[in-house]
């Protein structure tokens, strides 16, 4: 059952490039004839050659290997997403992703009552945020630098850099925040 999910994996994302397998084997170092064994799930490649295989995709290889059969499309409901809210009920943190599905980060709502306050850092090098306000004004802090942002601001930064979002307002204000890995 795996090696034909991997195949199914494997000829949709090379495909989906518009790649023959002559042309993935060229760009990725491994034969042909490995290729259409691992599509047509005759194959149990080893880590080594999966990992040829996304760097010649340009994929991770969690991207690689999703072995879950899911189409192109996934949707997730209001009301089926993971939400936290902040011990004093200032902030609620909605999931804007399934969980695990993140294919290059996680995409996050924040909604911040008056005086709600939410942060983060602490990530890993190479990981960053795009934070975009969506209603309101929050003051953004990165490190010792404050920015104050209305909506339809942008902000981009290192997410290893600690960093706090506070609402300024009277009315709710709405973030969006993208942590990217990096090179996932």
């Amino acid at each position: 059952m795996i090696p034909l999910a991997l195949g199914r994996s494997l000829r949709r994302l090379r495909t989906r490039q518009g790649l023959s397998l002559e042309r993935l084997s060229r760009l990725s170092g491994v034969s042909r004839a490995m290729l259409s064994q691992i599509e047509l799930g005759r194959s149990a490649p080893t880590i080594t050659v999966l990992w040829k295989i996304a760097r010649a995709l340009d994929v991770s290889l969690a991207t690689l290997t999703r072995l879950d059969g899911r189409g192109e499309v996934s949707v997730l409901r209001r009301d089926d997403a993971r939400s936290v809210v902040s011990a004093d009920g200032l902030v609620r943190t909605r999931a804007l992703m399934p969980p695990g599905e993140g294919r290059w980060g996680d995409f996050h709502e924040i909604r911040l009552r008056p005086g709600g306050c939410e942060g983060g850092g602490g990530h890993p090098p190479g990981c960053g945020v795009n934070l975009v306000v969506v209603d309101g004004g929050v003051d953004l802090s990165v490190g010792a630098v404050a920015h104050r942002l209305g909506a339809g601001d942008a902000a981009q930064f290192d997410a290893d850099a600690g960093y706090r979002c506070r609402n300024v307002g009277s009315t709710d204000a709405v973030v969006f925040l993208v942590l990217s890995f990096g090179d996932a």
